[in-house]
C-alpha cells in the first residue's frame, strides 16, 4: 500500500469505528445525556490519572524497545507506515481521532454495557496485527486493561482518552523524529 492508502485506511477504520458507537451508542443507552454522563470534565483526575499512567506506560515501552528485541516487538512497520512522513500537527490529529474513537466503543460503549474483560479482549482482537507477536499481544491486552481499570475506578472517558492519547502521541512524535534522523545519517 502507498502512503496515500494507508492514510485513506485508517481514517476509513477510525470512521468506521464512530458509527459503530453511534449505532451502538443508540440501542444501549436509554438517552443521550447518560452517554455524556461518561464524559467529566474534572482536570485533575484526568491530568493525574491519565496522565500518570500514560507516563508509566510510556517508560514501560520504552525500556521494552530498549531491552527486549526488536523481533518480539515489531508491528511489521505499521505504525512506521502511518506516522513516518506525518507532519506534527497532522500526527497530533491522528492521535485525536484514534485515541477518541477507540475510548468511545471500547470504554464508553462495549465496557459500559458488557464489562472490561469483553471490552479489553475485543480492543486487543482488533490490533490484529499484534496478535502473531506474543510481547506485542500481552503489551495490547495489558494496556487495555490498564485503561479498562482507569475508566472504572474515574467513571470517566476523558481520563482514559488523555492517557490514550498521549500514548499514541509520544511514540507517533518518536516514530516520526527517528524517520528524520534517519534521513540525516
Amino acid at each position: 500500500m502507498n502512503d496515500r492508502q494507508i492514510l485513506f485506511h485508517l481514517y476509513a477504520t477510525q470512521g468506521l469505528l464512530i458509527i459503530i458507537s453511534i449505532l451502538l451508542g443508540f440501542f444501549l443507552f436509554p438517552n443521550f445525556s447518560s452517554f455524556f454522563g461518561l464524559w467529566t470534565l474534572d482536570i485533575r483526575e484526568i491530568l493525574i490519572y491519565g496522565g500518570g499512567s500514560a507516563l508509566v506506560v510510556i517508560l514501560l515501552d520504552l525500556a521494552m524497545m530498549r531491552y527486549v528485541p526488536k523481533r518480539y516487538h515489531d508491528d511489521g512497520g505499521i505504525n512506521e507506515l502511518v506516522f513516518k512522513k506525518r507532519n506534527i500537527p497532522h500526527i497530533f490529529l491522528l492521535c485525536l481521532l484514534i485515541a477518541f474513537t477507540e475510548e468511545l466503543l471500547f470504554r464508553g460503549i462495549i465496557q459500559t454495557h458488557f464489562g472490561i474483560v469483553i471490552a479489553s479482549i475485543v480492543f486487543a482482537v482488533l490490533h490484529v496485527r499484534y496478535l502473531y507477536k506474543w510481547v506485542l499481544f500481552l503489551a495490547v491486552i495489558i494496556l487495555s486493561f490498564l485503561l479498562g481499570y482507569l475508566y472504572l475506578i474515574t467513571e470517566n472517558l476523558y481520563v482514559t482518552f488523555f492517557a490514550h492519547f498521549l500514548i499514541d502521541l509520544v511514540f507517533a512524535i518518536k516514530i516520526r523524529l527517528d524517520y528524520i534522523h534517519s534521513l540525516k545519517g
